[in-house]
């Protein structure tokens, strides 16, 4: 079953075309691959399919109900969550606070929000560090917390925006570990990333795009053989 499904998306900003004519289709279950040079357009697709930017043309689907018009929030409660590739966490509260925001999405009861963000604290080996300040941590495990935050909203998608950036090689390990795990616990992942042997190890379909234009898709090995 399609999760979600792309259709000749176009965002421009002013005379700049930044996504030109991108369609995808991405099926329940996949790590998928979104990959290309700077400026590409990659992060601009992501907020137009997370509600951040009204496309200019075509259509976004999230469980083949249109999304072009839903605000970030509604999307979120729909099970569609994103990172962004400049963490910024609520630095002077507590990784367990940065957390307990995101499970507010699904409960009001304080109790419960905090008792999902210690279980997926735990799962990212954050535990420990639940009562350091957010802006105390390594960018290693600011990352983390990113995605802890997204965790806690109870996603069915996962949109992740270049969560290795910036990690040494045994963090980026950890962090392939941590994307395949998400993937099995049900979860659809869909990210983007510079740092090749990861995205190539992981994904199951990769999309490269240049100059917001779709110019490859295939496998991980269709995709590194092809010239474009």
């Amino acid at each position: 079953m399609k999760i979600l499904e792309v259709k000749n998306l176009i965002k421009s900003f002013g005379g700049l075309r930044a996504v030109d004519g991108l369609s995808i289709a991405i099926e329940e279950g996949q790590i998928f691959g979104l990959i290309g040079p700077n400026g590409a357009g990659k992060s601009t697709a992501f907020n137009c399919i997370a509600g951040v930017y009204p496309p200019t043309a075509g259509d976004v689907y999230f469980y083949s109900e249109k999304a072009n018009n839903k605000k970030p929030w509604d999307l979120c409660r729909k099970g569609l969550a994103r990172t962004f590739q400049i963490v910024k966490p609520f630095a002077s509260k507590s990784v367990l606070y940065n957390v307990m925001v995101g499970s507010f999405s699904r409960t009001e009861k304080r109790s419960k929000a905090e008792e999902k963000a210690l279980e997926i604290l735990a799962s990212l080996h954050l535990y420990d560090k639940k009562d350091v300040k957010a802006g105390n941590l390594t960018i290693a495990d600011r990352k983390r917390l990113e995605i802890a935050r997204a965790l806690a909203t109870e996603p069915k998608l996962l949109l992740l925006d270049e969560v290795m950036a910036g990690l040494r090689p045994t963090e980026v390990d950890e962090m392939v570990a941590i994307i395949r795990n998400l993937r099995d616990s049900g979860i659809t992942v869909f990210v983007i990333e510079h740092i090749m042997r990861a995205i190539m190890a992981l994904s199951d379909w990769i999309v490269v795009i240049h100059y917001g234009r779709k110019i490859s898709e295939g496998t991980p090995e269709e995709v590194a053989s092809d010239e474009k």
